[in-house]
């Protein structure tokens, strides 16, 4: 009798178990991303200004630093410019998200503009604390990028004692009148980790240095960065959704590099996407600055799932829940447009 071998335990025992199938292709997508607080701030501040006083609105530089963002507004009446003086006299222009020196303002009062602020409020603090520095005398060594508008901005609150320090390799330029009185600021969308590197370094040098009564970093670039270190280790490709202008969206980048991802990329939208980095990459991060609308990256994983990248795992760091409200401004306008409304309600409704 013929006996068949496979239904011998013994021998079912011994054979080795089959090679597991390749692992699935799949996504990281990274949470905390996309717009924080100030940006949405700003954006609907655009918003709504065209809304209520209708096109055009001029905004001085980008209201935030995404190409998308801009070209729509544009698209709605905003008009974009370098400086004030571009703007004819008395209209309306805003300020972006970044903020702006006391000396914009002046000039834009001169020319008898119509102001809104929409400088994020944590940017605001950083310029508060560079006045009450200054006015204790103390030099100001304001740790961020050369030529980047929130350094200008904040540079002119006091530009006589205000000196940029642009990362480590700069610290040893600096020169300071008594190192019992130096404190460090920083640009708030930097690198957590390149900013701590310089101030260890400024810190060897002037021992008393001191840091900002809180810190400069904002929550929402720290959070974003937290997440890309997340997931870098596990990715064999980090793409970053973000203008290149955008510094946050630069340092996520650097951040993936600095964590594990084997590449990294930014992009502004799918489109730039290039196939290649797919190449030999089982698992792909994705993020986006904090200037990035959520629908750029719905784009990037629609692409992605149309390459078979179809399994999402959002992985979650940190919950953000912070709100800012309008600039006030922009708030008075509005309540005056309602309170005019509702009287011509109240005298349409009274009898005659």
């Amino acid at each position: 009798m013929t006996t068949d071998e496979t239904s011998d335990p013994a021998q079912l025992l011994a054979t080795p178990p089959p090679t597991p199938a390749p692992s699935a292709k799949r996504v990281l997508l990274a949470a905390p991303r996309g717009y924080c607080a100030g940006v949405d701030r700003a954006v609907v501040a655009v918003e709504k200004a065209l809304e209520h006083h209708g096109p055009p609105v001029y905004v001085r530089k980008q209201i935030v630093h995404n190409r998308h963002v801009v070209e729509t507004l544009e698209r709605r009446g905003a008009i974009f410019v370098d400086e004030t003086d571009q703007v004819p006299e008395g209209a309306l222009v805003i300020f972006s998200a970044h903020g702006v020196s006391p000396q914009v303002h002046e000039r834009a009062a001169a020319r008898g503009l119509r102001t809104i602020d929409a400088t994020c409020p944590l940017v605001t603090k950083v310029h508060k604390e560079a006045v009450r520095f200054a006015a204790d005398d103390h030099d100001i060594l304001l740790i961020g990028h050369a030529g980047h508008e929130e350094v200008e901005g904040t540079a002119g609150e006091a530009p006589a004692h205000i000196q940029l320090v642009d990362g480590p390799g700069h610290v040893d330029d600096v020169v300071v009148r008594d190192p019992a009185k130096v404190v460090w600021l920083s640009q708030t969308t930097l690198s957590v980790d390149e900013t701590m590197e310089t101030v260890a370094r400024l810190r060897a040098r002037f021992p008393l240095l001191q840091d900002p009564p809180s810190d400069d970093i904002c929550y929402a670039t720290q959070n974003r960065q937290v997440a890309v270190k997340k997931i870098a280790p596990e990715s064999e490709l980090v793409i970053v959704v973000g203008s290149s202008n955008s510094s946050n969206s630069v340092r996520l980048v650097e951040v993936a590099l600095e964590h594990g991802a084997r590449s990294a990329h930014r992009v502004d939208n799918a489109g730039e996407i290039d196939e290649a980095w797919l190449d030999g990459a089982t698992t792909v991060g994705v993020t986006s600055g904090a200037s990035v609308p959520e629908i750029l990256v719905r784009e990037v994983l629609t692409w992605l799932a149309e390459r078979g990248y179809a399994d999402v795992d959002e992985v979650v760091t940190a919950e953000e829940d912070l709100l800012f409200s309008l600039p006030k401004e922009l708030r008075r306008d509005l309540k005056a447009a309602r309170t005019a409304r509702q009287e011509q309600g109240s005298t349409a409704g009274s009898p005659v």
